[in-house]
Formats: C-alpha cells, structure tokens, sequence
C-alpha cells in the first residue's frame, strides 16, 4: 500500500466507461449524445448554482436538456454531459464500504438518470441490472 496512489481522472473515466458498458443495453441506447466529463472539482460557477458549502459537495451532475424536456435543440446549446468529480469522488468513497467502481457507477446512473427523469425508484432498478465491477 505504501506506493498506492489516488486513480488519476483517466483511471476514474476509465471507471465510468466500465460502468456506462456494463448498463442494459436499451438504456445505454437512449443516452446516444450524452457526453461522459470527469474533472477533479466542479468550477465556481457550478458551485454557486447548485449552492454548495464545499467543493466535496458534489460528486457528480448532470449538464443540459433532459429528454423530458427536450425540444428542437437551440443554436449555441451545450451538448447533454453528465460531469463525475474525482475528488468528491475520492473523498466519499474513502469514508464508506464499497468500491470506488461501484461508487462511480452510481452516480453515473443518477446522473443520466436527470436526463431522463427517472424517478429514484426507476434509477435503482437500473442499478441493479447493470453488470458492475
């Protein structure tokens, strides 16, 4: 353990992709366009936007127009992204019992879940039909 060293962002988008893989597959086709960005920290604006007291308040959101609100697409939109944040990532999973790729599949599922508007419930069931490492 002593040449451990915290996953790189590479190493948590890596993750994500694994953990994008392993969703249904029917699932994963209705996400056709959704970008998958992992960065160590959400930026200031996005902090002030979602009113959080720290930068380890978010692990992960979900940036653009859901299916339950989509529409023509408007010049200049941003494409649909769901953001993962390694640090916050790092910092939860260090604090709890389970793996950080199943930490990462998570909130990768909720957070595509905004995109879809899926309830919780819905979201959960999802969880539990992917195949996560």
């Amino acid at each position: 353990m002593a040449a451990a060293k915290a996953p790189s962002l590479a190493e948590i988008e890596a993750l994500a992709d694994a953990a994008f893989a392993g969703l249904p597959e029917g699932f994963r086709a209705l996400c056709a366009g959704v970008r998958i960005v992992v960065d160590d920290f959400p930026d200031e604006e996005t902090l002030a936007e979602m009113e959080c007291e720290s930068e380890f308040d978010l692990l992960g959101l979900f940036r653009g127009v859901g299916l339950a609100q989509a529409g023509e697409v408007v010049t200049g939109q941003m494409p649909n992204a769901v953001w993962l944040y390694r640090r916050p990532l790092l910092d939860y999973w260090a604090e709890h019992d389970e793996t950080l790729g199943h930490l990462v599949a998570h909130v990768l599922v909720h957070e595509i879940g905004h995109h879809f508007g899926l309830s919780d419930e819905d979201m959960a069931r999802i969880e539990a039909a992917a195949e996560i490492a």
